[in-house]
């Protein structure tokens, strides 16, 4: 069975003058090496593709796959992600991973909120604010938290994201909305502990993969900012989390995970309100695979579950649901 891999090199949009922070959730060598390998132990013959625009000159050259294993995050436009689902689709090219319709949404924080809010996902109350006119209309108890509405990988986060009063949130909304040209997502402040929750599977299929506490070693209180995620061997711990707090926060991604209708594997980031109870904060439908530095890997392997077992788990999860063989 051949599979194509797509994906986005950071070194590639680096060579093209784009920045750090800019390719902040691209992929380097080892991750692409790490998944190739671990097909190519499962018995599969792998076609490496890369990015979507490599992708179209191969499919209009008319090449094509069995399925294809999509890991591209894209560069530009807020529906980024979406992209190289939708020129498979157009091609009836099976991949992993969600949907274009679901990457496009999950990529958007506030729509997900809405989404999730009016299927019973318990997440903080919120506002977006589009313009600089949008930020006096907010009508939010302090503190709030303002971070940029498509983005990952904590960019655009840092210390000054958690907002005490009107005058910071002026000025950090405005510092995004020019950073970033996209609107900002201001919601509560949750201050309790930070869980992320690995998700394996689709539907009925999908379980919880593992639950993992993210601790940070200045403190609850510390921001999983860009910079903390880039330096996370030094200021960040990754433990198990307890029994009780595993169902809680199990129970609450999967519901998000199904509601939304996301496909394979991916990632349900939760944080613990003032109340003590379970937030919804984001879903990543496209998580990182590397297969040291990321979470989701962090987590399968803290949990029993190597690389290897996790690749073969998503490559079955695609498989069934076109309803094709495995080698």
């Amino acid at each position: 069975m051949k599979v194509g891999l797509t994906y986005d090199l950071r070194d590639e949009y680096l060579a093209l003058g784009y920045g750090e922070e800019e390719t902040a959730e691209l992929d380097k060598p080892d991750t692409i090496d790490g998944i190739e390998g671990a097909l190519l132990k499962l018995g599969f013959k792998v076609d490496r593709i890369g990015h979507v625009k490599n992708l179209m000159k191969r499919v209009l050259a008319g090449d094509r796959w069995d399925i294809v294993f999509n890991i591209a995050e894209g560069i530009q436009g807020v529906t980024r992600e979406s992209q190289v689902p939708a020129i498979l689709e157009v091609y009836d090219i099976p991949y992993t991973f969600s949907d274009s319709l679901i990457l496009a949404l999950a990529l958007n924080k506030t729509l997900t909120k809405r989404v999730l809010r009016s299927s019973g996902v318990a997440t903080p109350d919120f506002a977006e604010v589009r313009t600089p006119a949008d930020i006096d209309a907010v009508r939010l108890p302090y503190p709030l938290f303002a971070k940029p509405v498509a983005e990952g990988t904590g960019k655009g986060i840092t210390d000054a994201s958690r907002i005490a009063n009107a005058d910071q949130l002026r000025k950090v909304c405005r510092r995004l909305l020019r950073s970033f040209h996209q609107p900002v997502l201001v919601e509560t402040y949750l201050p309790g502990d930070e869980y992320t929750v690995g998700i394996i599977g689709t539907g009925k299929d999908a379980r919880v993969a593992g639950v993992m506490a993210v601790r940070y070693r200045g403190g609850t209180d510390a921001i999983y900012s860009y910079k903390t995620k880039k330096n996370y061997e030094n200021l960040v711990d990754y433990n198990l989390a307890t029994p009780r707090v595993a169902k809680a926060c199990g129970d609450l991604a999967l519901h998000a995970w199904n509601a939304l209708g996301c496909a394979d594997a991916g990632r349900v980031d939760i944080r613990y309100n003032a109340k003590g109870k379970p937030s919804f904060i984001e879903v990543n439908p496209l998580a990182g695979l590397n297969p040291v530095h990321s979470d989701l890997p962090i987590l399968c392997r803290l949990n029993g579950i190597s690389f290897q077992a996790l690749i073969a788990a998503i490559m079955k999860s695609a498989l069934k649901r076109y309803g094709l063989c495995t080698p």
